[in-house]
């Protein structure tokens, strides 16, 4: 990782385990990592979403988020067993990974990243 893009990670990883911390009250290892490079694929994807309008900019920030959730999910509870979070009761899951609730919360959580243009 070279300089701009070490910044982004380790505030992404930092960023997410903060809030986690205040909507859970936990977090866990895996989901820094996953904040991490998540924030570093937002920003990554502004630039080719620059020109659309704010809400689809959002939104594509929402489907790359829920779909970084969906395979860290699958891998670290499925396979792992590490049972770090589980949306089984939620409406509308996806295998207790995903769920219409979170998926549509990202799309405020990638506001700050994808709005700027």
């Amino acid at each position: 990782m070279k300089g701009q893009t070490a910044g982004l990670f380790l505030l992404g990883a930092g960023g997410y385990s903060l809030i986690e911390m205040l909507w859970r009250g936990h977090t866990h290892w895996t989901m820094a990592l996953t904040g991490g490079a998540v924030l570093v694929g937002l920003h990554r994807l502004r630039g080719h979403v620059r020109e659309e309008k704010p809400l689809a900019r959002c939104l594509c920030g929402a489907a790359c988020i829920t779909a970084a959730e969906y395979v860290v999910g699958c891998t670290v509870n499925r396979v792992y067993r590490m049972d770090v979070w589980d949306y089984s009761q939620e409406k509308g899951n996806i295998q207790g990974q995903i769920c219409p609730k979170y998926a549509a919360l990202w799309t405020l959580l990638a506001a700050p990243v994808m709005l700027p243009k």
